[in-house]
């Protein structure tokens, strides 16, 4: 496992339109020349990304840039537009450096049958389902990091949705309900014959939803830490690994494609969906995708208080925001895997994820026998 996130050989099936991609990112992005190369990020499930690099022609050095696209077979063209988050990222980024800079976006499809764009690339360290070898992170180190994990989450929280002319992005009025009757919708256009039906968990939410907040947020829906990027300095040598305290610093958020205006303890919510922690049960930790689980990390009791102290917020009916997190990524998941089940992908991690769905269900079901809502 290596400790920088790394781009390798692109998926059968997933390749680029080499020369015309070329052209375009030559036309659009100045002082570029070389033949193009490209590779692919083999994470994530959602739009795929790939590592594009060109020569610059003032400093002679090869230039790195990221190049996403909606995924093969993908429907859902709300939640893989190119261009909406493209904008969001020109909007953002002047106010928020953790933003990666837009530098290119197409809608011409004839470069490979979809919308797509070209962003900066920010090298640094991605934390996957385990801390890779080579990094140790002392029980003080991955709880700072936790804390700044939600701190950037309060700031990205706080930022002036007018005042950086992000007014197209969403409607936070009416935001919960949509989510509620959206989300479920979703699922059963997504529902294949061998997945949960969820109607338990979705007549729940539909029963317990929340009002409206008073304190509507720019938010970003999938901030978590496989899409925060750390700074590369947080490598430390083997013998300073435990002794050391050097700082845990957040250098960049990605994937904005889901970003929208609405309630902010949403966004938490669909976060701590991920949160898996040491002391959850077994069928818990089969869907753990991040090392929440480590010596230090944060619980998920923790991150609400912490939230709810430096944010103003009521916490006292997180359960309803929880439950919703937990069904939402169950719908995603779903959704990912129908595409595999209509043979769109041959990716075989897709394959494995109705298995996630119904865990999600199960762990919905928990909550809601537990909430005192």
């Amino acid at each position: 496992m290596t400790i920088k996130d790394e781009a390798v050989k692109v998926r059968q099936g997933e390749e680029l339109n080499i020369e015309a991609v070329e052209k375009f990112i030559k036309e659009n992005i100045p002082d570029l020349c070389g033949s193009l190369e490209v590779e692919q990020y083999p994470g994530g499930f959602s739009n795929l990304t790939y590592l594009v690099k060109l020569k610059d022609s003032v400093s002679g050095m090869t230039r790195e840039m990221v190049l996403r696209r909606p995924p093969i077979g993908a429907k859902i063209k709300s939640a893989h537009d190119m261009v909406r988050e493209y904008r969001i990222l020109s909007s953002i980024y002047p106010v928020f450096p953790y933003c990666p800079k837009p530098l290119a976006c197409s809608e011409d499809e004839s470069i490979m049958g979809c919308s797509f764009y070209v962003m900066e690339k920010i090298s640094g360290i991605i934390l996957r389902k385990d801390i890779p070898s080579g990094l140790d992170f002392s029980p003080a180190q991955v709880r700072q990091l936790c804390e700044k994990l939600v701190d950037l989450h309060l700031d990205l929280h706080a930022i002036d949705v007018k005042a950086t002319g992000l007014d197209f992005i969403g409607k936070p009025q009416g935001y919960v309900e949509r989510q509620v009757k959206g989300w479920s919708e979703r699922y059963r256009k997504a529902k294949t014959p061998d997945a949960p039906d969820f109607e338990t968990v979705i007549s729940w939410l539909e029963d317990k939803k929340q009002p409206d907040t008073d304190r509507p947020a720019l938010i970003h829906n999938d901030y978590k830490f496989d899409n925060v990027v750390l700074h590369p300095d947080v490598m430390l040598p083997a013998d300073m690994s435990k002794n050391s305290d050097k700082p845990v610093e957040i250098i960049g958020v990605l994937d904005w494609e889901m970003a929208t205006c609405g309630d902010p303890l949403m966004d938490l919510g669909s976060s701590l969906a991920y949160w898996v922690e040491k002391d959850d049960p077994p069928e818990s930790q089969a869907l753990r995708s991040m090392p929440t689980y480590i010596d230090g990390a944060m619980t998920r009791r923790e991150i609400v208080e912490r939230y709810g102290q430096k944010s103003g917020r009521d916490m006292e009916n997180f359960d309803f925001y929880y439950c919703f997190g937990l069904f939402r990524l169950a719908v995603i998941a779903q959704q990912i895997y129908k595409r595999f089940h209509q043979g769109f992908t041959k990716d075989k991690r897709f394959g494995m994820l109705v298995f996630a769905v119904k865990l999600l269900e199960n762990m919905a079901l928990k909550v809601m026998e537990q909430s005192k809502l």
